[in-house]
């Protein structure tokens, strides 16, 4: 569960993310670290960047949806646009053709450095254009995997940027009463606390994702994704 002070930021009806990050150029070179059959990056100091340069790259050298089997947990959440466990929703689909490109622009990242929210742009074949949001957690073996992505359309890309920003959160957190959350939202957090994250999908596809973050003196809400209903 989450802080109640976080879960009022999360209620700001107004969306922060397009204030923080900017997208860089589609057709600028992205270094990526090769990827291992276990799901992770092959260096074991590597960044939630790393392995979402990485993901993206296993995209393209194994296919879209084998990849996204390979780098999410067996509890992995995507939206389609409800909620669906991505592992039994992914199990027998095929991987297409021709594959979405994403790369990253920003990524927040819980003190203990265990748990990761990356955002980023992508661009399919046809020239549509869109961002994400996944949540990383590091695994057992010092990799990491996804348990939360989702995303939408965008009209255009934003102007390039050099490299993604990235932000650590604050460390010594202070202790709060833990609370419930409000009927319909769905939220988790860092195990040191420093980072969590929230989610709601109502009966008509629409959805809101949001990040808080501690700042090392109070909690910030660093991103806010409200996505409309799907036209009919």
């Amino acid at each position: 569960m989450i802080p109640v002070i976080a879960l009022l930021l999360i209620a700001a009806p107004h969306p922060v993310r397009a204030e923080l990050v900017e997208a860089p150029d589609p057709g600028a070179a992205r270094a990526t670290r090769p990827s291992t059959g276990s799901g992770r990056t092959a260096e074991r100091d590597d960044t939630p960047i790393d392995a979402e340069r990485a993901f993206a790259a296993d995209a393209k050298a194994l296919g879209q949806w084998t990849a996204f089997r390979k780098w999410s947990t067996d509890d992995a959440v995507m939206f389609v646009p409800q909620p669906v466990n991505a592992q039994a929703f992914l199990k027998d689909r095929k991987d297409p053709p021709k594959v979405i490109d994403w790369w990253p622009t920003a990524s927040w990242i819980s003190c203990d450095g265990g748990v990761a929210v990356n955002t980023g742009e992508w661009k399919r074949p046809d020239g549509s254009v869109g961002y994400f949001t996944t949540v990383w957690q590091r695994q057992v073996d010092g990799g990491w995997k996804w348990i939360l992505d989702h995303g939408d359309t965008l009209k255009s890309l934003r102007p390039s940027i050099t490299e993604p920003v990235v932000r650590r959160a604050g460390c010594n957190v202070p202790k709060f009463n833990r609370t419930t959350d409000p009927a319909g939202l769905k939220s988790g957090n860092a195990p040191d606390n420093s980072l969590g994250w929230s989610w709601s999908v109502k009966a008509d596809g629409s959805r809101e994702v949001a990040v808080m973050m501690w700042s090392g003196k109070r909690f910030e809400n660093v991103l806010n994704n409200q996505v409309a209903a799907p036209s009919k």
